[in-house]
């Protein structure tokens, strides 16, 4: 075996007594990406035009889920205001629109589990 061979494996093995565990760690299952989370919310688009706001919410999980779109108002005497909640069944849609009296400054969805 070369030095730079059993360098590399003296380095896992120390790494590994480090972690407390007592499987030898290879290169491949050491460097192996975790997988990204999978979302248990309904995914929901929000489209601000003028002083409306509507979002656009589907639901393509098994579980259901509660979404409530929230406004905020440009003008200071303008209240901002919320949606009821709204449950999303699996493979459900549903629309949900506000308003201020004026301009819109930022328009967004909350989720909560059913």
């Amino acid at each position: 075996m070369s030095f730079p061979l059993r360098r590399t494996a003296a380095l896992l093995f120390a790494a590994a007594a480090l972690a407390g565990s007592t499987a030898p760690v290879s290169p491949a299952t050491a460097a192996a990406p975790a997988a990204p989370p999978v979302p248990r919310h309904a995914e929901c688009r929000t489209r601000v035009h003028g002083s409306h706001a509507t979002a656009h919410c589907f639901n393509g999980n098994a579980t259901t889920d509660s979404v409530q779109l929230h406004i905020e108002c440009v003008r200071w005497w303008d209240p901002d205001m919320d949606t009821a909640p709204a449950v999303v069944g699996p493979a459900g849609h549903v629309a949900l629109s506000q308003r201020c009296w004026l301009g819109i400054r930022h328009a967004w969805v909350t989720h909560s589990p059913a």
